[in-house]
């Protein structure tokens, strides 16, 4: 335990912005065919290093089959919530679930260029726990680290719903369920909150048998994924209220609050509309008690000759945009959408919630575009996972969804890579022909996390001033 706060964690968005530039990024790997264990990337973002944009570390886990996903922090700037956070905690420790092994590793990232194992939570903790299983997002609270998962119990997952449960801040046990009351809700996949509202805002993507092998179309067209939104109190761990944005709009997925506490709204990303396959999001706010959602931004697919799409597409003659990762920069003004199939990312200008503006886009990857990146390499598949600088100037992505998802969409094996583009002050993004990282050979990537904190990781206690 530090002694002060950790300089990493700040009190609103604003602070945090002014914060010393990353020179480090973590990034998972993971292998398809689980033939090898999954690892975690150290990649050096400096650009005045002789190693810039190359893996500098590398931390191979002992057992094969993980599928790792999604990841976080031990600890963050929710730390410093004045009613319950852990202030002299220390961001060191990074939470890394197997989605198909539901084992969690904690890795010491206080010396990223040394990072190691420091605990391994078994599966078996985690069942008899909580009941749940097939761990996902991490989010870094001021009372613990909080753990969403996507099967419930039983060998396919399904035995009662999933859910989200808590580890211990310090010694990393397992302590239990979240939820006291949780409604109607029966999916799970994000979740995020506003601390000094006493809220959190849950999405809903899938049950293990409709994601675990692979995108099940049957299941699709009849509108079986997720498309619910459930707002909790924080606190009570209770569901207050949900929101169902349509049976056609498939897998409602990431969720952004608002970063500054002050303000209770946020965003969400929808995959696809199976009625026209339009990809969409969702800005939803609380007024007069109640939360309200609206679509507020639709794009629409590409036209394709069935001969270029995947046998998956062949009958719809069109490349969906599918959304698939949406993030938000700390000054509340920037939204970044990943078009993980047309092979686009797309950055909105967020000012007026309720009419986001397209200020900028990139074009790379894609299932028939097939973009090229400025310096002439491939980008197999297309943006999946986005991470912005907490200055908002620059913008990291990777290209991996989920394996077996991959497989069908852009079949054979692509590679894992990540890549950076740097956003103007104002809006507009250019790729940086300097920055690609390719990963081993047999591995793909997903989540990203910044050194010192990132849009995605830090929950606000205080407005900014």
């Amino acid at each position: 335990m530090n002694l002060r706060p950790d300089p990493t964690f700040y009190p609103s968005p604003k602070l945090a912005m002014a914060a010393p530039t990353e020179t480090i990024a973590f990034m998972l790997m993971l292998s398809p065919d689980r033939s090898r264990p999954d690892g975690l990337a150290v990649v050096d973002v400096d650009p005045t290093s002789a190693s810039y944009g190359q893996i500098v570390h590398q931390v191979i886990m002992p057992y094969k089959g993980d599928e790792f996903h999604h990841f976080g922090w031990n600890a963050c700037s929710s730390a410093l919530s004045p009613l319950s956070g852990h202030a002299f905690l220390e961001r060191r420790y990074l939470i890394i679930p197997g989605i198909r092994s539901s084992r969690i590793y904690i890795i010491d990232a206080k010396e990223p260029r040394e990072a190691r194992i420091h605990r391994i939570i078994e599966p078996e903790e985690v069942f008899a726990k909580t009941g749940y299983s097939r761990p996902h997002t991490v989010h870094c609270g001021p009372d613990g680290i909080y753990i969403s998962t996507l099967g419930g119990g039983g060998p396919d997952g399904t035995d009662g719903p999933p859910g989200i449960f808590l580890l211990d801040c310090q010694t990393f046990d397992v302590i239990g369920r979240y939820e006291i009351d949780r409604g109607s809700q029966d999916k799970q996949y994000d979740f995020w909150w506003n601390l000094p509202r006493d809220y959190m805002v849950s999405s809903e993507w899938a049950l293990p048998p409709q994601f675990e092998n692979g995108l099940v179309p049957e299941d699709l067209l009849s509108n079986k994924y997720g498309h619910r939104l459930h707002f909790w109190n924080l606190r009570e761990r209770r569901n207050v209220q949900t929101i169902d944005l349509g049976a056609n709009h498939q897998m409602a997925l990431e969720v952004r609050p608002a970063h500054d506490p002050v303000k209770e709204y946020g965003f969400c990303g929808v995959v696809v509309d199976t009625t026209n396959l339009e990809g969409s999001v969702w800005t939803w706010w609380r007024e007069g008690g109640e939360w309200q959602a609206r679509k507020t931004v639709t794009i629409p697919p590409q036209p394709a000759s069935p001969d270029d799409l995947p046998e998956l597409l062949k009958g719809f003659g069109a490349v969906p945009p599918l959304v698939t990762d949406i993030d938000l920069s700390l000054d509340d003004r920037f939204l970044y959408v990943s078009c993980w199939g047309t092979g686009e990312m797309h950055q909105y200008d967020v000012s007026d919630p309720m009419a986001p503006r397209l200020a900028g886009k990139v074009e790379i990857g894609g299932i028939v575009k097939r973009a090229k990146h400025p310096n002439g390499r491939g980008f197999g598949y297309g943006p999946q996972m986005v991470e912005i600088s907490r200055d908002g100037r620059r913008v990291y992505w990777t290209n991996s969804l989920y394996s077996a998802w991959d497989d069908q969409f852009y079949p054979g094996d692509r590679g894992g890579a990540m890549v950076k583009a740097d956003a103007g002050a104002d809006g507009g993004l250019e790729l940086d022909p300097d920055f690609f990282v390719e990963f081993p050979q047999g591995y793909r990537s997903h989540q990203i996390r910044l050194e010192g904190g990132d849009c995605s990781t830090d929950s606000f206690c205080y407005p900014s001033a």
